[in-house]
This record gives C-alpha cells, sequence and structure tokens, in this order.
C-alpha cells in the first residue's frame, strides 16, 4: 500500500469515525483507531528523528574540526604563557640577586 493510499484510508475512517458514534460505542474500534494515530505519530517522530540525526551527521565533522583547531591553539597559547612565566621568574630571580649584591 503506497502512502498515499494510507493517507485516504485513513481520512476516510477519520470520516466514518466522526459521523458516526462507532469510536464511542466500539472499544475493538476505538483502540484499532487510537493503534493507527500512534502508529502515524511514532512514523513521523522517527521520520524527524532521522533528519535531525541525518543533519547532525553533516554538521559534526565542521564542528569537531572547528574544535580540534581551537584546542591546538589553546594548547600553543598554554605552552607559551608557560615559557613566558618561566622567563618571569627567571627575570625576578636575576633582579632579586642584583637587588640583593646592591644592599651590599
Amino acid at each position: 500500500m503506497t502512502d498515499m493510499e494510507k493517507k485516504v484510508m485513513i481520512r476516510l475512517c477519520a470520516k466514518i469515525v466522526a459521523d458516526t458514534d462507532l469510536y464511542k460505542m466500539d472499544k475493538k474500534v476505538q483502540n484499532l483507531i487510537d493503534w493507527v494515530c500512534l502508529s502515524e505519530q511514532i512514523k513521523e517522530n522517527k521520520n524527524t528523528i532521522r533528519n535531525l540525526t541525518g543533519e547532525y551527521k553533516k554538521i559534526e565533522p565542521d564542528c569537531r574540526e572547528g574544535v580540534q583547531a581551537q584546542l591546538e591553539r589553546m594548547k600553543e597559547l598554554c605552552k607559551e604563557r608557560n615559557n613566558l612565566y618561566e622567563k618571569q621568574n627567571d627575570l625576578k630571580r636575576q633582579k632579586w640577586r642584583i637587588e640583593k649584591s646592591l644592599e651590599r
């Protein structure tokens, strides 16, 4: 059965149910209609999930590359900062030695 045929059948059933009291009177009819409606909702949700997953998979590699590049730059910055801290401490030690020698 094609999607179009399914849609026509669902509309026909909805029309019959709307024009009669079958839904209220017959529990089996009520269960069948609820099952069809829930099945359609599940199908729509699956399609939405597939679409979102597909979109995520398209975007993810670029994001990972961007994040990876940023992480590498952050590592470089931290390394450079640490080197400057070490140089700063060396300069402070040298300055301290000079100050001590001047005090004598």
